[in-house]
């Protein structure tokens, strides 16, 4: 079979508009996609060239390849399963900072470049004094972004036109203005100037985003079948769900100059991304928590066969509609279609997500992502919330043990172990608390302030009603309770 190259796709050439600093699977799954596409719709005409930002790891394979690849993007697509590929042609060149030092720091001055994007992990956008602007190139992201743009700044003496938009992507709160404090403390440690500071704050553009897909990577482990159905060898495939969505929080408008929504793509700009990010995290992460510890004990081990078990689906579909979406700000069809594209993920047959990954820290999830749902719809109604009541009970329940082995408390389900993974100080209270009395048990767990930022004991009823649920789960099963309270 032949490996996929840029005759086979019939690549165009096009001006480089986009530096990324990242070539993994999920940029290329989800932001060259999506420039992709615009491109083919004659909304964008940009290239992308790809940065390896770190010392190790190869780009072999993206220079047999030209740089093309494919996308498969596997999911419920109008309610019919589906694989939808696509060869994205975007991608001009991949450089590694390290070995290419001079040919990476040239791409600051293409004329035609106006985007920064990186996803260099939720570790990447740190300041670090140590760093050192002579390094070719400084070891931190930001420190590299600042050096790039000041050569950038040099090259075309400070024209306010040759300004970049830097679009991060990496998994942390107001990853944009994080960002830019790390490049203008760089340029106050090194020393570059008042210019240049005032350059990068009027001419560049950091931008804030929340992205949203669910990126599988790579088949290995059938990949050989994955290219006899392409019917080319591909060795940088990434497979994806159908869902996306990337909302760019920026204080000046750049829609006009990116415009993928006019290309049907699922990005929304914004000058204010929380309340997409509050409706991602209480209403798809909040499900994930609400759920999945209850379902574990129930028999399941992935999220679809939990969609597939009318009892943990009905629990989850009275906690999101009934219990969370009340509680949002969002208009309320917005948050429902949301929400039922969240289902619609949790049911994609391609993916198979372990509950027990999911569990992995469940205790601060759920004080993230269901306890604001839970306090809001206390003080709306005056009432307790049953099911994200019953949840906080379910995690209870899964996190009884009395053994810590290998950093993991151990539980048992039909007489076989799992591994409970947490902060030691949550599992050391699990081990220690959770043979007495129920009553105790609960009232100890709800005042750990360390742990939930409050006395949750304060809140009237609380504690009765958690202790009543999970004694209901420890006297006839966590099936049996759960059904008692849809």
């Amino acid at each position: 079979m032949e490996i996929l190259n840029k005759e086979m796709t019939g690549k165009v050439a096009r001006p480089v508009r986009v530096v990324q600093f990242g070539e993994g699977n999920f940029l290329r799954g989800f932001v060259d996609y999506m420039i992709d596409i615009a491109n083919e719709q004659g909304k964008f005409d940009g290239d992308v060239v790809l940065v390896k930002p770190i010392e190790f790891g190869s780009l072999e394979m993206f220079r047999r390849q030209d740089c093309q690849y494919t996308v498969s993007l596997r999911g419920i697509v109008d309610g019919e399963a589906k694989v939808l590929n696509r060869q994205v042609t975007c991608v001009a060149d991949a450089v590694c900072a390290y070995e290419e030092y001079e040919k990476y720091m040239g791409l600051a001055e293409i004329p035609t470049l106006r985007f920064v994007v990186s996803n260099t992990t939720e570790a990447g956008i740190v300041y670090d004094e140590t760093d050192r602007f002579e390094l070719t190139p400084p070891r931190t992201f930001p420190g590299k972004l600042t050096k790039f743009l000041y050569h950038r700044y040099e090259v075309f003496r400070g024209a306010q036109d040759k300004g970049l938009v830097m679009l991060p992507v990496e998994l942390i709160d107001d990853n944009g203005i994080m960002l830019k404090k790390c490049v203008l403390q760089f340029i106050e440690l090194w020393n570059l100037g008042a210019d240049f500071r005032r350059w990068v704050e009027e001419a560049c553009i950091f931008t804030s985003t929340l992205v949203d897909r669910i990126i599988t990577g790579y088949p290995r482990d059938n990949e050989v079948q994955e290219w006899e159905k392409l019917g080319y060898e591909d060795h940088i495939l990434v497979t994806g769900e159908p869902f996306a969505l990337w909302v760019i929080e920026s204080a000046k408008d750049i829609s006009g100059e990116l415009p993928l929504p006019d290309a049907g793509l699922p990005v929304i700009f914004t000058d204010d991304q929380k309340p997409y990010k509050q409706r991602k995290v209480r209403i798809l992460n909040g499900a994930h928590t609400s759920f999945v510890l209850a379902s574990y004990l129930c028999g399941n081990d992935y999220v679809k066969q939990s969609m597939d078990d009318p009892d943990i689906c009905g629990f989850m579909m009275k906690t999101l509609f009934d219990e969370v979406i009340p509680t949002l700000t969002l208009p309320k069809k917005e948050l429902e279609d949301f929400a039922q594209a969240v289902i619609t993920r949790f049911n994609n047959p391609y993916v198979k997500h372990a509950l027990l990954s999911i569990s992995l820290n469940s205790v601060s999830k759920w004080r993230a992502r269901c306890m604001p749902s839970f306090l809001k719809y206390v003080e709306q109604t005056g009432k307790l919330p049953a099911h994200l009541t019953f949840s906080l009970a379910a995690l209870m329940a899964f996190y009884s043990g009395t053994q810590i082995r290998d950093n993991a408390l151990i539980g048992h389900r039909c007489g076989e172990e799992y591994k409970v993974m947490d902060d030691m100080a949550v599992l050391e209270f699990f081990r220690d608390h959770c043979e007495g009395r129920t009553e105790d048990f609960v009232k100890a767990f709800l005042g750990r302030e360390d742990f939930f930022g409050q006395n949750l004991n304060e809140i009237a009823g609380f504690a009765q009603a958690v202790t009543d649920d999970l004694d209901d789960i420890k006297a006839n099963g966590m099936r049996a309770a759960l059904c008692r309270i849809s």
